[in-house]
């Protein structure tokens, strides 16, 4: 009897174990949680956003940008002082999956120019795709309407404003992955 017990631990173990690797292997591949209200609709994952608009990347897992100042990339929690007025959710960004974009910006820059000043991108924000549910802000009207109110508008330390100016129509655009 106690071999049988025996038995039957190390073959509930050995299916958890498989159960487990497989949960990790899933969560790591997806990032949607993760994605800021005003990123692009339309990815499962994102390393980083490109805004050719400020030439600045966003590291989208460390909510961090990454922008050059005098001539070292650094990363911060918020936009420098120069970028004040820039407008997260109307400015185009462009998903990039490669480790350290920065390092080829030459590419990113010349390969992305003709999205600047472009403003058809949808956010996710505006979506109402069920993976962007977590994103919805209901603000208590239970009628399927979102709270546009003051998310993402404000002075933070340069963050880019919500000026709430119509809806994008437009798609998502770019899945890099030199």
């Amino acid at each position: 009897m106690k071999k049988l017990i025996l038995i039957a631990a190390i073959i509930f173990g050995c299916l958890s174990i498989k159960t487990a690797d497989a949960q990790v292997s899933v969560s790591l591949g997806l990032n949607i949680g993760s994605q800021p209200d005003w990123g692009p609709v339309g990815y499962d994952h994102a390393d980083y956003y490109y805004m050719p608009d400020i030439d600045t990347y966003y590291d989208v897992p460390t909510h961090r940008y990454v922008y050059l100042e005098n001539n070292v990339w650094v990363h911060r929690t918020y936009l420098p002082a120069r970028y004040a007025n820039y407008d997260r959710y109307h400015g185009y960004k462009v998903v990039v999956n490669e480790r350290n974009p920065w390092e080829r910006h030459d590419v990113y820059r010349t390969r992305y120019a003709n999205y600047r000043g472009r403003r058809d991108q949808v956010v996710i924000r505006d979506s109402r795709d069920e993976r962007y549910r977590n994103h919805w802000h209901d603000n208590g009207n239970h009628n399927g309407q979102r709270d546009h109110g003051d998310r993402g508008r404000g002075h933070d330390r340069g963050e880019g404003h919500d000026r709430g100016e119509g809806h994008d129509k437009g798609h998502g655009h770019g899945h890099d992955r030199d």
